[in-house]
């Protein structure tokens, strides 16, 4: 069984997500490439010592756990679909338990921070200026992931609805409200699109060439309108998706209307957001209780 039928379960039957497929396929090969130096042996002969052999030499070249336990999951899930499919007879990391990963709270941006930047004046002729405040803006009032916004259709957006619609992971698909407010920086930015769009290009956001955007400049502008305002060291889009949910439960949101917004399978994906929203429940907490001292 070769390593592209597993690729192509990934991607076909199981939805992944083509930067998810590429991950698992660069964690594999790496793999592929140590049993065979070392060992002379391919991928399906592997034995959970000669993984943990590699697993070892990562630590020693002072890759995180994060990161090491993700290339487990490529692994696990390879040799689970190997077993599946009668390639192999035992799973070599069946037993294997995953490194232990230290927590850190993300703190998100302020309701302060992202209001200056989406209340600064701009030239409204100005294509990449448009784009990048639009772009910012539309993270903030839909939560959505950086990959959902890059893949975004014009066909996807409904103006007069004020809906849009977003493809999530496993191709599940959610219908977000848009903010009145975002209207006209959606026409403004339609109108100069139409001057830099290049044949059929259907994604909605585009770079000043025509083409479609990409991870490395979508975050490029994210930190550059940030850091102009936030003394955070971390600035990038999942921190405007944190901001999103944690502002929407520090005005009282229900958490599972949060979780459909934000497209989580499960609630728990959800109230990693909710420490960050203790001052709202402080306020809950000390307006409600009887003990209470009242001001």
């Amino acid at each position: 069984m070769s390593l592209q039928s597993f690729l192509d379960y990934l991607s076909l039957e199981k939805k992944y997500s083509q930067h998810t497929v590429i991950a698992y396929k660069r964690d594999l090969q790496q793999l592929a490439a140590f049993l065979h130096e070392e060992y002379d042996l391919c991928l399906n002969q592997a034995t959970y010592p000669l993984i943990r052999t590699w697993l070892s030499a990562l630590l020693d070249a002072e890759l995180s756990a994060r990161t090491i336990n993700r290339k487990v999951a490529a692994f696990k899930s390879y040799y689970k679909f190997l077993l599946a499919t009668g390639c192999i007879d035992f799973h070599p990391l069946s037993k294997h338990k995953s490194l232990k990963v230290s927590k850190t709270i993300q703190i998100p941006f302020s309701k302060d921070e992202v209001q200056q930047i989406l209340d600064s004046t701009y030239d409204p002729s100005n294509f990449e200026v448009v784009r990048d405040l639009l772009l910012i803006e539309l993270f903030y009032v839909t939560g959505m992931r950086k990959e959902e916004m890059i893949n975004l259709k014009i066909s996807d957006v409904n103006l007069p609805y004020k809906t849009i619609r977003v493809l999530g992971k496993r191709n599940k698909e959610r219908i977000i409200p848009l903010l009145e407010s975002i209207v006209p920086k959606l026409d403004t930015y339609l109108s100069l699109r139409n001057q830099v769009v290049d044949g059929n290009r259907q994604e909605l956001l585009l770079t000043k060439k025509g083409d479609k955007l990409y991870s490395g400049l979508v975050y490029r502008i994210i930190k550059s309108y940030f850091s102009k305002v936030s003394q955070k060291v971390k600035t990038s889009p999942h921190i405007l998706r944190h901001s999103f949910a944690t502002h929407l439960l520090d005005e009282g949101a229900d958490l599972n209307a949060v979780k459909e917004l934000l497209g989580h399978a499960s609630l728990a994906s959800t109230q990693v957001y909710t420490h960050s929203s203790m001052a709202m429940l402080k306020g809950v907490y000390k307006n409600a209780h009887p003990r209470s001292i009242k001001d």
